[in-house]
């Protein structure tokens, strides 16, 4: 187990279970505190517990989706400034402008490896960098 990700918080918001299982096992071998959700409205009742370093959010998801969840996420003056991450099997350009209308400050596409995850990680939490 790497210490590198210590302490680190990481929310991850995905409704495949196999895309959160994947990124979950991923991230708590590098160290991380991993917590997950299956939607937007799930994710913004584990936010304010769990206080998350980073966020991960899928694009595509039923009932709130990873727009909309962004959004709510940055226009929460106590979450504004914590980093998401859309995830998203597209890879096109207006997704991509989309997710940076709304708030998000990266954008990483599926399936994604443990490199992109934990760069991603590295670039946005100075303390894991």
């Amino acid at each position: 187990m790497s210490e590198e990700f210590a302490n680190l918080k990481v929310m991850i918001i995905d409704d495949s279970k196999t895309i959160r299982r994947t990124a979950e096992t991923l991230l708590k071998k590098a160290g991380c505190e991993v917590i997950t959700a299956i939607d937007g409205f799930d994710a913004l009742a584990k936010i304010a517990d769990s206080r998350p370093h980073v966020i991960f959010v899928d694009i595509m998801m039923p009932r709130l989706d990873g727009y909309q969840t962004c959004a709510l996420i940055k226009n929460n003056s106590h979450f504004k400034g914590t980093p998401v991450i859309m995830l998203s099997s597209k890879d096109g350009l207006f997704d991509k402008a989309k997710g940076r209308i709304v708030g998000s400050d990266k954008y990483l596409t599926k399936p994604f490896s443990k490199d992109e995850l934990l760069d991603a990680i590295k670039e946005y939490v100075p303390a894991a960098a």
